[in-house]
């Protein structure tokens, strides 16, 4: 008796296929495809009005796509989810961070009962449970008691940030949406997120998916980098590649726009008007 083949494994992490989004007549995204390999950290790369965040926005269900599919470690994420659990195990799979933090928490609630409003939405643990899970957390993003009890408008905007990613982290998700996540912060600041992020990442094993127009983060952050132009990709590969001998005209008129001794900003005029 012949054994009969086995299916193929379904493919593990993010793969996001043929993506479509249209608003009127207007293209916000138009056949966009990538993979995120688990544990592994993507760049989504673009000025304003590329598409990079309408992308994100299907990836976490904030907009249904027109066209393509999105999976997770071989779940289907493109019909929307039944009932209260469907939503709520849907959003564990992927969580935001967003580059306004403050925006996502209570300003009247102190940090801790921020981060323990996630574990009572998601968990099932007791309350001592609970704050063990808090402290946990916070300790995680390098925050201690001081800041637990301290209300949002406190705390720096750097300090604030990293209690955004507790409260993403806290529903132990697959892959982290970072949408701007470092653009308002101080550059000293900035380098204490990257390197927290890159230890967060080395230890838990989450995939980020990076969303950036800043270049000099792609480079620290970033194994492979995604260019959009117009709603399309123009340009993907390796980060080391992309960022050092791009194959795009898109792509090297944005590291061409990058301010450096001796940048001439209207060098790069002229090859905008090429591309339209």
């Amino acid at each position: 008796m012949t054994t009969p083949p086995k299916a193929p494994a379904a493919p593990r992490g993010l793969v996001v296929e043929g993506l479509c989004k249209r608003y009127g007549d207007h293209a916000a995204v138009d056949d966009v495809s990538f993979t995120l390999p688990p544990g592994g950290s993507l760049a989504l790369v673009g000025e304003s009005g590329s598409g990079k965040t309408t992308t994100v926005r299907m990836l976490v269900g904030l907009e249904h796509p027109d066209a393509g599919a999105v999976s997770l470690d071989g779940r289907d994420r493109s019909a929307r989810p039944r009932g209260r659990a469907g939503r709520l195990a849907r959003a564990r799979e992927i969580q935001m961070v967003f580059q306004d933090p403050y925006l996502s928490l209570d300003p009247r609630v102190p940090v801790a009962g921020c981060v323990d409003e996630v574990l009572r939405l998601h968990t099932t643990l007791d309350a001592a449970a609970r704050r063990a899970r808090v402290t946990e957390l916070l300790d995680q993003v390098g925050l201690g008691e001081r800041e637990a009890t301290a209300l949002p408008r406190r705390l720096s905007g750097g300090q604030r940030q990293r209690v955004a990613i507790a409260r993403a982290l806290a529903v132990e998700p697959r892959v982290l949406v970072l949408d701007e996540a470092v653009a308002a912060l101080d550059v000293s600041v900035q380098a204490q997120i990257l390197d927290l992020l890159a230890t967060i990442r080395r230890e838990a094993g989450v995939g980020y998916l990076f969303v950036t127009h800043d270049l000099a983060v792609v480079r620290h952050i970033a194994d492979e980098v995604l260019v959009l132009k117009s709603g399309r990709v123009v340009e993907s590969g390796p980060t080391g590649r992309v960022l050092d001998a791009p194959e795009h005209p898109y792509t090297r008129l944005l590291l061409g726009s990058v301010p450096r001794r001796g940048w001439d900003p209207s060098a790069a005029a002229p090859v905008r008007r090429t591309l339209g």
